[in-house]
């Protein structure tokens, strides 16, 4: 499995299109796998809550509550995830 994992990394860097196509089809049809991977890298402090939320189709409320009831470590957003968060919101389009 080690060199599948290897043999990815490279096709991500040479051919990027077929890596991504690949994953997304990975993850439309393994979307635990998906969910997986995104709360991978929230713990690993890649992405933040937000966008661990837009990654898989929640808001950042509904997540920090599964994470709560799941017994996932919710971390408190910096002043600059603060300063984003609200850039979001005045940015998103109104609903009708």
């Amino acid at each position: 499995m080690r060199w599948e994992l290897e043999q990815l990394g490279k096709l991500c860097e040479e051919q990027p299109q077929i890596a991504d196509e690949a994953l997304a089809a990975l993850w439309t049809h393994q979307p635990e796998v998906w969910r997986r991977v995104v709360i991978g890298a929230y713990l690993d402090q890649q992405i933040n809550l937000s966008k661990a939320a837009e990654l898989l189709g929640l808001t950042r409320l509904e997540l920090q509550r599964q994470f709560l009831q799941q017994g996932i470590p919710v971390r408190i957003l910096s002043e600059d995830e603060v300063q984003a968060e609200v850039e979001v919101v005045r940015h998103r389009p109104q609903a009708v």
